[in-house]
């Protein structure tokens, strides 16, 4: 399977104690204000900016003049960075980081105590076997830090395994007092609704329980970096492709060619393993100038690999880089395949992505022996840039 790794939704939750939730530069203060112990009330408004993204403004009341703080949030940005890797690996975190009573929410969950934080963990390990990749860590106010992060889950319990995948940040809260975590919020990529228990949260993960059978073959590597409720932005590897001219994205005029040169129908007459999925790609705006391709194993290399024994296939290497995917199910006729191109198209367009000319459809299965409502099929367009930030 490919090795998968994260609307900038980027929510400023309250920060402990805190002072409004600001993006600070890239100097951060050594000395921080406190505010005092005693304070009657706080109220929370909430309300969108110009850039549609969420802002957070916490006013407190009864104030005195704080005195200084000794938390070193630099210090504790480092430690994520470090100590965040190994959320579900057999080290796991440091619980000496947080106090007793640290808060944890995300759209689906709640705990109140480091004991229950830690029991989440422990749970998501066995029944979903988990891949957290931290993309980013960044200070976002005083005593605020936010991370961004893609996590890959497999639900064990279920026969087919499904592939969970969420992406989104986290905004950890600090305690000025003791300088060490005391909240942890989450805010997923793929839901406007982050509110503890979200129906949208609810539905997300449903959807996902659906059966999509991806064979046990090498794939091109990539790491998902943004998954939202249309789409997943991917970095991929680069890889090789076998190719030779189709006739439709739906097509598989010319797959007989690309798969010869696999089974031996080159210049050494070398077999080649099978891989998947089996991509036709179209260069041009009207999608109708179509090749299709098969990818190679990731161990070769354009040096090594046997030449074609035909004239209309060629090798190319495929250089990488970022890619938005819409997976689907069943029969990929043309006009579906057109109707997902122009959706996917389209949701990146409102995003403020931009797309380039064409597109790829990736079949990842046999349609003689694949019942069709399993099937796993993506329309993928390339993206000029792609940032985290």
């Amino acid at each position: 399977m490919a090795s998968t790794q994260l609307t900038h939704q980027n929510f400023r939750p309250i920060a402990v104690y805190g002072v409004s939730s600001r993006q600070l530069g890239t100097t951060r203060p050594t000395s921080l204000p406190l505010p005092p112990k005693g304070f009657k009330s706080r109220h929370l408004c909430i309300k969108a900016n110009q850039n549609s993204k969420w802002a957070v403004k916490l006013s407190l009341v009864d104030q005195s003049i704080p005195p200084k703080s000794t938390v070193d949030v630099e210090r504790l940005v480092d430690f994520l960075y470090d100590d965040l890797p190994h959320l579900f690996d057999d080290q796991g975190i440091d619980r000496t980081a947080y106090d007793e009573q640290v808060v944890f929410r995300d759209p689906i969950t709640k705990h109140d105590t480091i004991g229950g934080y830690l029991f989440n963990i422990s749970m998501l390990k066995i029944l979903f076997r988990p891949d957290f990749q931290l993309h980013w860590v960044k200070q976002t106010g005083p005593f605020e830090i936010t991370t961004r992060w893609t996590m890959v889950m497999k639900f064990m319990l279920l026969p087919w395994k499904p592939e969970l995948i969420f992406t989104g940040t986290s905004v950890m809260g600090i305690n000025p007092e003791t300088g060490k975590f005391c909240s942890h919020v989450d805010f997923w990529d793929s839901i406007e609704n982050n509110d503890y228990f979200s129906l949208d949260g609810l539905w997300d993960v449903f959807k996902q329980l659906r059966i999509y059978k991806t064979p046990d073959l090498e794939t091109p590597k990539y790491k998902i970096l943004k998954r939202t409720a249309n789409y997943e932005v991917r970095r991929y590897s680069p890889f090789i492709v076998v190719e030779t001219n189709g006739d439709k994205l739906s097509g598989s005029t010319g797959f007989n060619d690309v798969a010869g040169y696999i089974f031996g129908k080159n210049s050494t007459m070398e077999k080649i393993p099978m891989t998947t999925p089996v991509f036709t790609q179209a260069d041009d705006a009207e999608l109708k100038k179509v090749s299709i391709q098969i990818v190679l194993p990731v161990e070769k290399d354009m040096n090594s690999l046997p030449d074609p024994s035909q004239e209309t296939v060629s090798l190319r290497k495929v250089e990488g880089g970022i890619v938005a995917a819409l997976k689907f199910s069943g029969k990929p006729t043309e006009d579906i395949i057109c109707e997902k191109e122009r959706e996917l198209r389209s949701s990146l367009i409102r995003d403020g992505l931009r797309p380039r000319m064409g597109c790829l459809l990736a079949r990842y299965n046999d349609p003689g022996r694949t019942w069709s409502f399993t099937m796993r099929n993506e329309v993928l367009i390339w993206l000029e840039e792609f940032s985290l930030d």
